[in-house]
């Protein structure tokens, strides 16, 4: 063990890691007495073992993981972070823990999750042991029960959350191990003690057996209710106090226990998981259960019975089967079905709760109705139902409902309404039970008291009965005054009788019930029967009332007030109305006046309380007809008093009055307005304080707008709402849906006040605020706000199904018709207050839809409303999650509106139960919200007090503004303080809040304005904004299901309000706006807006491209022709734009985009056509033509005539562009389904077919007919007759000259796309192309396929091949094929089809490791990323993260060297390991030129400047192999000229050259180099001119320019650069001519620029000399050109061309103009430049001309009629002139294809056996190697090697040339080239 002392000496985090176990095992024993001594609990050391404490848990070595545990417990119990771990910890337990065989081990992994429980992660711990009931080991199962049961026995069942234990205690006992069964009866016998019988439903199902032995042990069990033995962190009060009550000896403490917490029973309801069954409701139920026959009905109502039966289903809409059933309940003669019906209802409203509320109003009187019935069975469902219908709604909202059958005039009616009411009462408490909803109760029970049917009157006392039990005596004595002794005797006895509900299990029989019931709301003091309560003496009741909601269900402390004075103020209504019709009687005007200021003024002192005032109004109005003008203003002035006490509802009652007196009495109620009315002084003998305040309370209530409001006369309009009238509403036609409304609206305001019966109503306004046509939606609103102010306080059983939509509509993307939803919201809530709306879920549900102007308008809302409540529901609590949720809205004004809204959310919350729900987020989110908690805790509101005896009893109107003076200027402070915040998107929705404000005066009307200015200002920023990764991420979201995947005929609604979402974060507020108005005129604006801003913005505006596309295909369902032209014209410059940028669209872009916008191509419009032609023929440029193709295909199979024959003529158009690849899936397939339409009904597709054919045989010649299959006679004669007549000449010789100027811009490198089958390359040339008419069947795609395409070759050394060492054949260097890493393939990495297939985010993930400072990472995510450029189908998923790549690539080459190549600790090996890696990759992905392309401007410059760099680091040629490396970058070099985007480089070369020069502190190599490459590129720009963007390069040549003036250039030491640029303006303008003069569009003042004139004059030039341009820099490119040559310049071009000849760097340029110049003019004379030279250099240059010349006929020979015509579509042509060949040429070309047989052969190792000496001879080898003349040259500079040195080298590899191919050899040929022929023939 002598390698002990190493470890010993680590530090202990590292020993807990080390390999070796006893290492760990001594760590972990130090870890544990590490821990035990901290004594901070927020030492940083404890951050150390975050990402260990895993690792301690899950040891391989049985005893280290002991003693882990061990240290782990420690960990969790003292360091302040341990909550981060409990997730992986905890798993880590359950799976490697719970199956060890140790007990011990077991026991600590329990005790740690028991810990991390106590610091308050129970729901982690909770969540990782249930995942561990589904693990295959069983004693990891039966671990993790037990451990939850000891959780459960130890925190009890507030902190263990059990609804998810219980959901999988039926599968526990579903196990076939016994050991788990035992287990789980264990845990359902803890469970049990907790939560009693609620555990019986869920284990209703589970073996009979097992359920019988729980029972026997529940039995067992004892009654105390469990208690809580240990605690959380934040607990520990009540564990201090838990730990007193032990010491004081147990169970005395128990009768205290009462103020603890005491934990609500749980409901059996909430643990169960709810069902969803409209889905399977029988799908023809709505026609059955209207079927004549009543067997079918009976079917039906079975099939929902069974379905009713579930205990808890899912909420959903109702609504048709709640009133199918109630139809059947009303109409339905079989009593049988009205039976099953009503269990149905009942079965319904059982298993929704408070979710049926909505529908209990509909069905709640045709059960009353149906009460008629006599047959018990009947009865009892009916009763059954009602009484489950009333538990999920509130007595108030049905209230009506029941009082109107209260006088029915069938007895059996009256009797089950009055005990149906007896059965409710029992449920209610003081609270729910106020005095004003009891009140018109007594009056109809007392009538029934007396009724002649001896049921009736029972029923009526019993309901008396229980009333007075639930709510006292004192609150029900005031109504039973004039019963007499007899019947009171009767209803105490029925109350003595009673058992109420308490809701607490039935808690204590009668009297308990109510009193703890009475106790917990804190509502009121205890009911009069038990006055004994240990709780102290009753509270005062003034502030028993602060408890209660407000304006509200009036406690029993008030009534307690009138009875004493109930007599009294009878009195005073009586002498008032005495009085006043006394007065009236009078004839003298003087008593009538001097009556009515008498009555005003004992008003005022007596109060209004208990004044009839219908029969007093109408004494007022006489008194206003009256003909004396005294009597008039007295009445005006009384009416003014009533006012105070009656608020607006009077002047209702006066409205038909004559104007001019109506405007008096306005007058008079605008002089009361904003008074509160006085407390009364008089009426009562002793009114001691309390009693004053009881008054004043009093007034409140019932005095107030309520009793006034049940007063005024209303009429029912439910009859007038006629069935016509409602489906009117509900029709399809707009028009008639406005008659409908309008019609209700006539009905309304003729009635005034109406009852809250409105018939069918509400359902048919429902559906109207989700209107498509806005104005209805506006108009339903108004008719709403007219309903609330009809209906008065009886209004509030309708929020559920009326009140509730209306919130929805706050949601509207429309402002105005928000603001008009908020206004009659706001109507509603004057009139219903808010507690209704704040019961069950309906709030929570809204504030939970993402939708972000739904959320600002709602927070913004409550944030105004909560302030005013002095108490709320505790349903508010479920809106908590969701208003998290919008604190991290990706709207700004979400967000802001939430945090307004937090601190009145916690006024009624409390800061504690906030902040515990807060724990429940995800970490990162927990964090940001627990900080807004703390900030929301300072600035939250105190709740307000019981209003001022003074201010008691205001009238409603002002009743807002009051209510609430603090918060009110609080709030609108928050507006202005927005618009000085300097924030990037600030918006008009921020004014809103100021909006009440400046009504009320508080802040003046400066925000709106302000904040109109301030939007004005904003849409001069960005437009597009760029959301990092926003693209992707939606991408993944569309994959996972997440969102609506973007498919569809017509766009539907939710892909608007999808497509709205993604686009909040992208765009500005206001442009969102435009885009989704509903005018299209605001789109037009849109659209112009993207316009402008498009160029500059491209970055963002490529990130959200997905968005704006598919935003564009909706527009291309509008009908709006000026939309969709503006729309057009958008595209087109997008895709030029885009293409310009070389994006490629990814296959998500495009499959939400192209199928749409082929949808336009059959347009009706020419224009429109025209212009979708032109985007899609660009659309080519973004997105593989061969990929469009499918789309295309697919809008062939439209019923539109016009867009198929569109597409067929754009398919032929993409096959004559890019030839027969394009066709997808095959050739075969294409063509067949092109075929079919042939023979289409429509000329104009037949002619389309037949020309898309017919340029695939243009393409691929009478293989066309193979393919096509099968067609008709007719359809056949018709394709012949079109080729006959159509067809180029010869399939051959067209597509010679027309293929390479069409292949040219769009894929130069085509022949890379047809890589030829890897076999049948190096061996049989001329078989494989004699064999290729039997090829074609096996393979029916493009017989190029089969055509050796040898430069692909000779260039393309990445080809994979099976032999991987390109080294092992030692040519000359010259030839040595350049060094690629490792070439050998490699074996699949285990990430690669994770690259591939998870794609982006993965592949991101790669890159950033490219640039890693560690080596060897870099190196391996090199190797990975090499690997998916290796093979052809994976290489596509690089597309888009080329620069990305290339970034990180030029980054790390930067690192090397000035990090790496500095450090002398680091092995140079490794160095050169990783440029080569480096360099490897750059080869293979600059050898696949789509993704080549992609590189831009920006990077290649860096990308050159790294690679240059690295030429000229003379380090490198001191490392061992450093040449070979040069050399090989030198390739690279030449690639990346090559494939990359010519505009791109060129531009990237300019830029880079013209920072060279700038910078003094480069080396002049540098410059020299970029110049060399910048020459290359000028050399072929003949061939890349077409592909160029001439715009841009003149940009950087200006720019330039204007750095470099031509003065300054020419200062420069070198005249290099001077030339350069002059050369490349110069082949520019000969290549275009003229034309260039119109690319300038890009230079802003171009009549300043130098380049214009420079260019005019080149232009005007090369006119003169007919063309022909001569200065020094002459260029190959110059001398092709046609014209004659004058004389007077030939010597001087060619003493310019052996100059370069001589000079070492241009040599072989000078060559090749030679020998083009002597091609042209083939009588020059070279002689006197010849004469001077040594024979060596004539020998030279022959050899050099005579080299070319094989090369060239190598490439570009003519095809002669011998040869197969097919072949020549591939045949590359320069575009120079051709030379014709003779026979003894073909010999030639047959020696010279030979050779280089051989030499590829020998390279993929097929000739290894040849030797060395038969090497092929240089000369032949020359061309194979991509151009290695220039690698020379370039080289040699460098190398600084003489040039003798070199001719030497040169003619001695060169010697033999001239007898290169052997005479055997050449006859060979011949024969086999004659034998090819006859084949042919």
């Amino acid at each position: 063990m002598g390698d002990d002392s190493e470890w010993m000496k680590l530090p202990i985090d590292q020993k807990c890691e080390h390999k070796i176990w006893k290492a760990r095992l001594n760590g972990y024993e130090e870890a544990l007495k590490l821990f035990q001594k901290i004594e901070d609990e927020k030492s940083p050391e404890w951050g150390k073992y975050l990402g260990l404490i895993k690792k301690f848990v899950t040891d391989s070595n049985a005893v280290a993981q002991l003693k882990g545990l061990e240290a782990a417990l420690a960990f969790i119990e003292n360091a302040h972070v341990a909550g981060k771990t409990a997730g992986e910890v905890v798993s880590g337990v359950v799976g490697k823990v719970f199956n060890q065989p140790k007990a011990r081990a077991k026991e600590l992994g329990a005790d740690i999750c028991l810990t991390y429980i106590e610091i308050e992660k129970a729901e982690v711990v909770q969540d990782e042991l249930i995942k561990g009931l589904d693990n295959k080991n069983p004693k990891i199962v039966v671990a993790c029960i037990e451990t939850l049961r000891k959780a459960l026995c130890e925190f009890g069942s507030k902190i263990i959350t059990l609804k998810p234990v219980v959901k999988v205690l039926p599968k526990l006992f579903e196990s076939r191990e016994k050991a788990v069964r035992d287990e789980a009866k264990l845990l359902a016998v803890e469970i049990y003690r907790w939560i009693r019988d609620a555990l019986r439903t869920p284990l209703q199902n589970i073996n009979s057996v097992q359920l019988k032995e729980l029972e026997e042990e529940w039995v067992k069990l004892p009654t105390a209710v469990p208690k809580q033995t240990r605690f959380l962190r934040s607990q520990q009060d009540l564990k201090a106090k838990f730990e007193q009550q032990q010491a004081a000896g147990g169970d005395e403490a128990d009768g205290d226990d009462d103020d603890e917490v005491d934990a609500a029973p749980v409901d059996p309801y909430e643990l169960l998981e709810a069902v969803e069954i409209l889905s399977k409701l029988p799908k023809d139920f709505y026609e059955k259960i209207e079927a004549k026959k009543w067997q079918e009905r009976k079917e039906a109502l079975e099939a929902v019975e069974a379905l009713t039966k579930n205990p808890k289903l899912e909420s959903g809409d109702y609504g048709d089967l709640a009133r199918a059933l109630k139809k059947v309940i009303g109409k339905d003669a079989n009593v049988m079905l009205v039976a099953m019906a009503a269990k149905c209802l009942a079965g319904l409203a059982t298993g929704l709760r408070k979710k049926f509320g909505t529908y209990a109003g509909h069905v709640v009187p045709t059960i009353l109705e149906k009460f008629k019935e006599k047959k018990p069975q009947v009865v009892q469902a009916l009763q059954e139902a009602i009484d489950a219908v009333f538990l999920t709604t509130t007595l108030q909202n049905i209230s009506e409902d029941v009082l109107a059958v209260m006088d029915n005039k069938n007895p059996s009616i009256k009797q089950q309404a009055s005990l149906f009411l007896a059965r409710s009462f029992r449920h209610c408490t003081p609270s729910t039970l106020p005095k004003s909803v009891l009140k018109p109760f007594c009056a109809a029970f007392l009538k029934q008291v007396n009724d002649s049917a001896p049921e009736v009157r029972d029923a009526a006392f019993e309901a008396l009965g229980t009333a007075l039990k639930v709510v006292g005596e004192k609150a029900v004595n005031p109504f039973l005054v004039d019963v007499d002794k007899l019947k009171l005797d009767k209803i105490k006895e029925c109350a003595d009788k009673v058992e109420l509900v308490g809701k607490k299990g039935g808690g204590g029989g009668a009297g308990a019930g109510g009193e703890k019931k009475a106790k917990a709301a804190a509502k009121a003091p205890p009911p009069v029967e038990a006055p004994a309560k240990p709780s102290g003496p009753p509270k005062k009741a003034a502030p028993a009332k602060a408890a209660g909601p407000p304006k509200k269900g009036k406690p029993a402390s008030a009534p307690s007030a009138k009875s004493k004075k109930a007599s009294e103020t009878k009195e005073i209504v009586e002498t008032e109305l005495s009085v006043v019709s006394m007065a009236f009687t009078q004839k003298n005007p003087k008593n009538q006046a001097e009556t009515l200021n008498w009555l005003a003024n004992a008003m005022k002192e007596f109060g209004f309380a208990g004044i009839n005032v219908k029969a007093f109004i109408s004494n007022v109005k006489t008194a206003l007809g009256a003909t004396n003008p005294a009597v008039r203003t007295s009445a005006i002035t009384l009416l003014g008093v009533m006012y105070l006490y009656m608020g607006a509802p009077l002047r209702m009652f006066f409205e038909d009055e004559k104007p001019a007196l109506l405007s008096q009495i306005d007058a008079e109620f605008e002089k009361m307005q904003g008074q509160s009315p006085p407390a009364p002084i008089r009426g009562t003998k002793k009114a001691g304080a309390e009693e004053e305040g009881d008054a004043a309370e009093e007034v409140e209530v019932d005095g107030g707008a309520g009793d006034i409001m049940d007063l005024l006369p209303r009429t029912d309009i439910s009859d007038k709402i006629t069935s016509d009238m409602v489906s009117k509403i509900s029709d399809k036609n707009w028009k008639i849906r406005k008659e409908g409304l309008d019609e209700v609206a006539a009905v309304i305001s003729e009635a005034k006040f109406i009852q809250a019966n409105i018939g069918e109503l509400p359902m048919a306004l429902k559906g109207r605020l989700s209107d498509s046509n806005k104005l209805l939606v506006q108009q339903a609103l108004n008719i709403l706000q007219q309903i609330a102010t009809a209906m008065g306080p009886s209004l509030k059983q309708h929020v559920k199904n009326l009140g509730i939509p209306i919130i929805t509509v706050l949601g509207d993307s429309k402002s105005n018709v928000r603001a008009a939803a908020l206004s009659t919201l706001n109507v509603w809530v004057e009139q219903t207050g808010m507690k209704e709306w704040l019961e069950g879920e309906d709030l929570s549900e809204e504030l939970k839809k993402e939708n972000p102007f739904l959320r600002q308008e709602m927070l913004g809302w409550l944030a105004e409303k909560l302030p005013t409540l002095r108490t709320v529901p505790a349903d508010l609590m479920l809106c908590v999650p969701h208003l998290y949720a919008c604190l991290e809205d990706r709207s700004g004004d979400v967000r802001k509106k939430a945090q307004d809204a937090l601190p009145t959310f916690m006024m009624h919350l409390g800061y504690e139960k906030m902040s515990k729900a807060a724990g429940k987020l995800k970490p990162a989110s927990k964090d940001q919200v627990v900080g807004m908690l703390e900030k929301a805790r300072a600035v939250m509101p105190a709740k307000p007090a019981a209003p001022a005896k003074a201010a008691a009893s205001k009238p409603p109107a002002s009743s807002a503004p009051a209510a609430k003076p603090a918060p009110a200027p609080a709030r609108n402070q928050s507006p202005i303080e927005d618009f000085s915040e300097p924030e990037p998107k600030p918006d008009t929705k921020k004014a809103k809040p100021a909006g009440p404000a400046a009504k009320k005066g508080v802040v003046g009307k400066k925000p709106p304005v302000k904040a109109g200015a301030k939007d004005e200002e904003d849409k001069s920023g960005p437009i597009f904004i760029l959301v990092p990764n926003g693209k992707e991420q939606r991408i993944k979201e569309e994959k996972a299901l997440k969102i609506l995947k973007w498919n569809f005929i017509t766009p539907r609604d939710e892909y608007v309000e999808q497509l709205k979402t993604q686009m909040s974060s992208c765009l500005p507020k206001w442009l969102q706006d435009e885009l989704f108005h509903f005018d299209f005129q605001r789109h037009v604006k849109a659209i112009g807006a993207m316009i402008e801003h498009m160029e500059a913005e491209c970055e963002a505006v490529i990130g959200c491209l997905d968005l704006i596309l598919k935003w564009f295909t909706l527009r291309f369902f509008d009908t709006n022709t000026s939309v969709l032209m503006k729309a057009l014209e958008f595209l087109k410059l997008l895709f030029t734009m885009l293409s310009r940028k070389n994006y490629q669209l990814n296959d998500y872009e495009a499959s939400s985009f192209i199928p749409y916008l082929i949808l336009k191509v059959g347009e009706s419009k020419d224009v429109v056509r025209k212009d979708v032609r032109a985007i899609l023929t660009i659309l080519c440029k973004v997105y593989a033509a061969s990929k469009v193709f499918p789309f295309l295909m697919e809008g062939t199979k439209s019923k539109n005539s016009k867009q198929r024959c569109e597409c067929l003529e754009e398919l032929g158009c993409l096959i004559e562009n890019f030839g027969m690849n394009v066709c997808q899936p095959t050739p075969a397939k294409a063509l067949k389904e092109i075929g079919v339409h042939i023979g289409d009904r429509d000329t104009t597709v037949r002619n389309a077919a037949l020309n898309t054919v017919l340029a695939a045989y243009n393409a691929c010649g009478d293989q066309v007919f193979k393919l096509i299959g099968n067609l008709s006679e007719k359809e056949m004669s018709m394709l012949e007759e079109r080729i006959k007549r159509s067809a180029k000449k010869t399939p051959a010789a067209s597509a010679k000259q027309e293929r390479p100027q069409r292949e040219h811009p769009t894929n130069p490198n085509a022949t890379l796309l047809r890589k030829p089958a890897q076999e049948e390359v190096p061996n049989k040339l001329s078989q494989a192309r004699a064999q290729n008419a039997h090829l074609e069947q096996s393979a029916p795609s493009i017989p190029k396929e089969f055509q050796l395409d040898l430069e692909v070759f000779e260039n393309n050394h990445t080809c994979a091949s099976d032999i991987p060492d390109l080294v092992q054949h030692k040519l000359d260097e010259v030839l040595e094929p350049v060094m690629i890493p490792e070439r050998k393939l490699r074996s699949v990495s285990p990430h690669f089809d994770d690259i591939h297939n998870s794609s982006a985010s993965t592949i991101n993930f790669v890159i950033s490791q490219v640039a890693s400072g560690d080596i060897n990472t870099s190196i391996q995510a090199l190797a990975q990323i090499d690997e998916v450029l290796r093979q052809a189908d994976k290489a596509e998923a690089m597309s888009g993260h080329i620069d990305q790549f290339l970034i990180a690539t030029f980054m790390q080459l930067r690192l090397i060297y000035n990090t790496h190549m500095a450090d002398d600790r680091l092995d140079k090996k490794d160095i050169f390991k990783l440029y080569s890696c480096i360099i490897g990759n750059m080869l293979s992905l600059f050898s696949i030129e789509s993704l080549a392309r992609e590189a831009s401007m920006g990077v290649l410059k860096d990308l050159m400047h790294g690679l240059i760099t690295l030429m000229l680091d003379s380090r490198v040629e001191d490392i061992e192999d450093g040449q070979q490396l040069i050399r090989s970058v030198n390739l690279l070099v030449v690639r990346v000229l090559e494939k990359s985007d010519q505009t791109n480089i060129l531009s990237a070369l300019l830029v880079l050259l013209q920072d060279s020069l700038i910078s003094t502190a480069g080396s002049p190599m540098f410059s020299e180099l970029v110049m060399k490459c910048l020459w290359r590129m000028i050399r072929f720009l003949p061939q890349t001119i077409n592909s160029i963007n001439l715009d841009r390069i003149l940009l950087d040549v200006h720019n330039f320019m204007k750095v470099f003036p031509k003065e300054k250039l020419k200062q420069l030491k070198s005249d290099v650069p001077h030339r350069t640029l002059k050369t490349l303006l110069h082949t520019l303008c000969r290549l275009t001519g003229a034309k260039i003069l119109d690319h300038m569009s890009m230079i802003e003042n171009r009549n300043e620029s130098e380049l214009e004139a420079h260019l005019r004059r080149v232009v005007k030039h090369s006119a003169n000399l007919s063309g022909l341009k001569s200065d020094k820099s002459t260029e190959k490119g110059a001398l092709r050109s046609d014209d004659k040559v004058i004389k007077a310049k030939v010597s001087d071009i060619l003493s310019e061309i052996f100059k370069k000849i001589g000079s070492k760097e241009n040599t072989k340029e000078g060559l090749t103009e030679l020998y083009e110049y002597k091609q042209k003019y083939s009588d020059a004379d070279l002689e006197p430049f010849l004469r001077n030279t040594s024979q060596f250099f004539q020998s030279y240059v022959e050899r050099g001309l005579r080299m070319i010349e094989s090369e060239r006929e190598g490439k570009g020979r003519i095809q002669t009629s011998t040869v197969i015509p097919q072949h020549s579509t591939d045949s590359y042509l320069p575009s120079s002139s051709t030379v014709p060949i003779s026979s003894n040429g073909e010999d030639l070309n047959a020696a010279a294809y030979y050779e280089r047989l051989k030499i590829l052969r020998q390279r993929r190792g097929l000739e290894n056996s040849t030797p060395e000496e038969d090497r092929p001879p240089l000369s032949s080898l020359r061309p194979s190697v991509a151009s290695s003349t220039d690698m020379l040259h370039s080289k040699l500079s460098q190398l600084k090697e003489s040039r003798e040195h070199f001719q030497q080298e040169q003619s001695h590899s060169r010697s033999p040339s001239r007898s290169s191919s052997p005479a055997s050899n050449l006859d060979d040929l011949k024969k086999r080239l004659e034998r090819i022929k006859s084949n042919r023939q």
